[in-house]
């Protein structure tokens, strides 16, 4: 399991099949702002807000949203 989040490191996209996003993450797509693009497919916009999960259509990377750390 991989932790996301909106930091300046790059992750590797599409290398991890679950990744746990916050708040600060949203609006949610996949590849998100800190995956390397370079060998990614299209930014596709996931519905993670009412059931705090979403499932990319095109890798199938999973998304839990969880609460931000206080």
């Amino acid at each position: 399991m991989s932790q996301a989040s909106s930091s300046t490191s790059t992750i590797t996209a599409n290398a991890e099949n679950h990744y746990d996003v916050t708040k600060a993450d949203l609006p949610l797509h996949c590849p998100m702002d800190s995956m390397s693009l370079w060998n990614s497919h299209p930014r596709v916009y996931l519905p993670i807000e009412q059931t705090g999960t979403a499932k990319c259509p095109y890798c199938g990377a999973e998304y839990t949203l969880k609460e931000s750390a206080k």
